[in-house]
């Protein structure tokens, strides 16, 4: 009995000491590819709004989004009275409302449509600069109206749409 209970015990530390050792560790991948080294700064220029439906909040919010993912994940320093190195800007091109699920003849989804068009312009070398489509969609309930689907949604849609404008720019997929 007394050989169990030293068993349990040393097993209990072994635990808790594998657990304390692995709490401490941290894993990171970052997206973000090597950036050229003549790629120092970058500017945002004001996203706009042409989709045929406007939510007045999206376009500033997403702007607002991009540039802090830049400041946060890249070392590039953003200036504002100069295009940078990168000179990013781009559009709301579809921001629409379509069916997606129908139960008893009625609509019991909804689909909340966003895509954006990104400018990348790269002023340290012309060839690098690209334009590029990025779409994303969010269900909900029919019963909501579109003012409380945003509501709910919003906070997805921005980090969703950053997060592929960013990988656009930055990633080597």
């Amino acid at each position: 009995m007394k050989r169990l209970n030293q068993m349990l015990l040393w097993g209990s530390m072994a635990l808790l000491s594998c657990t304390m050792i692995f709490a401490t560790c941290r894993y990171s991948m970052r997206d973000v590819s090597p950036l050229p080294p003549e790629i120092k700064t970058f500017s945002i220029q004001q996203f706009e709004n042409r989709a045929r439906y406007v939510n007045p909040q999206l376009a500033p919010d997403l702007t607002e989004a991009v540039r802090q993912k830049v400041i946060g994940l890249t070392k590039l320093r953003q200036v504002t009275n100069d295009m940078g190195d990168y000179d990013l800007s781009g559009y709301v091109s579809d921001y629409s409302v379509s069916t997606s699920g129908v139960q008893n003849q009625q609509a019991s989804l909804n689909r909340l449509n966003v895509s954006f068009h990104i400018i990348l312009k790269n002023t340290q070398d012309a060839s690098k600069n690209f334009e590029a489509d990025v779409s994303s969609s969010y269900d909900f309930s029919s019963s909501l109206s579109l003012q409380q689907a945003e509501r709910e949604l919003m906070d997805r849609v921005l980090k969703n749409v950053s997060e592929a404008v960013f990988n656009r720019i930055f990633s080597n997929w």
